[in-house]
């Protein structure tokens, strides 16, 4: 292909080495002259490993080359990368001015070159492809996107030192198309490298960026504060780290990131409370570990709302123990929202088939009898129950014998699955699912 790179930073200039390696004819453009000339001198403008040797032996074949006219490198090509920086303003947000200006900078050039496919390579907030580069685009071109040009979003997954390598051996590849052949023309362009390719909507692709970063930056703090524990209690916590790494199944796996309702049982808010409190005892500060159980809190705070939203105080609830499977009700989030609702006024009915007073012993019957004998008494036998009675309907945890719930709605009941028992988005006054 024929592709121009819009700036020549970081990502920039690796994305052009790179595709230049690939055989493709490579136009770099960039606004500071400085850049411009030392990659058409075959030197790079960053330091990274192994790229000054890509530059230099494509410069020299004539696959790259660098300009600081945006509309000569539309012209010349059939695909631009736009790898602008969006810095942080004073505020926290990130300061559009570069993509706006470099978006209309190419929608001139489109004017006389349609067909001509745009792909946004730099780091942008939800919204920011509707909001700011198909406007910008289409008043500077005149031109409609996904209709008279092409356009695309397609985050970098680079690390600084490894950047090559990593752009050859991506973790996974993003595309947010506008339309079907905008995403056909990225797929043809990177379908040879390894790792999952994954087209999806504009908005989608926007953040996966940012929930990648902030997942890394949580976790060299999470293990930061585990360390300085560590340190604190004599311990080896490079040690400690690499026990903890070594669980697949659980610590280093999708497990537990689902979006959905608070944790809660006999362990994790337990455990979360000892190891919060230690800290204090070691005079060691761990902001992260500290803000997790008010996190929690916070989901439980939101799930309330979401029922009281509503507007009907006749609810039902469907699964109460703290996950699908268990009778255990130790901590169990479902536990404080029903009795929240309880003192608000609310009438409940409450089932969940592995809670029934004629089967559990032990430790779960004598927390119902001596602890919740008031919600044992809003027990009842089967889910018809509960859809007979109430206006709406929670869905506390993901029993498969729940999945049939949405199917089975009057006209004038609705949902709050807190679990994402079915597939579906939120509906207003149908289903809302707690966070998605």
């Amino acid at each position: 292909m024929k592709i121009s790179i819009m700036g020549l930073g970081y990502v920039g200039a690796v994305s052009a080495g790179c595709l230049a390696e690939e055989g493709h004819e490579v136009i770099g453009v960039d606004p500071q002259q400085a850049k411009v000339d030392l990659i058409n001198a075959g030197k790079t403008p960053i330091i990274e490993k192994d790229i000054g040797e890509m530059i230099a032996r494509n410069v020299a074949s004539g696959r790259l080359r660098a300009t600081a006219d945006v509309l000569e490198a539309v012209r010349h090509t059939d695909l631009s990368l736009v790898c602008v920086g969006t810095p942080s303003l004073g505020n926290g947000h990130i300061d559009l001015k570069f993509v706006r200006r470099v978006c209309e900078q190419i929608g001139e050039g489109l004017r006389d070159h349609p067909g001509h496919t745009v792909v946004i390579r730099s780091t942008m907030l939800p919204g920011t492809m509707r909001g700011v580069v198909i406007p910008a685009l289409e008043k500077s071109s005149g031109l409609k996107a996904g209709q008279d040009f092409g356009l695309c979003i397609n985050p970098e997954f680079l690390r600084e030192g490894t950047a090559v390598y990593d752009y050859f051996h991506p973790p996974k590849t993003v595309i947010g198309q506008l339309d079907t052949a905008s995403g056909d023309v990225l797929q043809k362009l990177y379908g040879h490298l390894p790792g999952p390719m994954i087209r999806t909507d504009y908005e989608t692709a926007e953040m996966v960026k940012y929930a990648d970063n902030t997942w890394h930056a949580l976790k060299v703090s999470f293990a930061n504060e585990i360390g300085n524990i560590c340190k604190g209690l004599g311990l080896d916590s490079h040690k400690l780290m690499d026990i903890f790494c070594q669980d697949t199944k659980l610590n280093l796996s999708p497990y537990y990131l689902k979006p959905g309702f608070a944790f809660g049982g006999s362990c994790l808010p337990k455990d979360v409370r000892a190891l919060s409190y230690k800290a204090k005892l070691l005079d060691v500060n761990v902001p992260i570990i500290n803000a997790i159980l008010p996190s929690n809190q916070e989901q439980i705070e939101r799930g309330i709302r979401a029922v009281i939203e509503k507007g009907n105080k006749k609810v039902g609830v469907l699964g109460f123990s703290f996950k699908a499977g268990t009778d255990d009700l130790r901590e169990s989030p479902m536990v404080e929202l029903v009795e929240r609702l309880i003192g608000k006024g609310y009438d409940l009915r409450v089932y969940d088939s592995n809670v029934r007073m004629a089967s559990i012993h032990g430790a779960n019957r004598d927390y119902i009898l001596n602890h919740i004998p008031h919600i044992s008494r809003l027990m009842v036998d089967s889910m018809q129950e509960v859809l007979d009675h109430a206006g709406t309907i929670v869905i506390g945890n993901g029993s498969a014998e729940f999945r049939e719930a949405p199917r089975l709605l009057g006209p004038s009941q609705s949902i709050v699955d807190l679990v994402r028992i079915a597939e579906t988005r939120s509906v207003e006054g149908v289903y809302d699912g707690i966070c998605w």
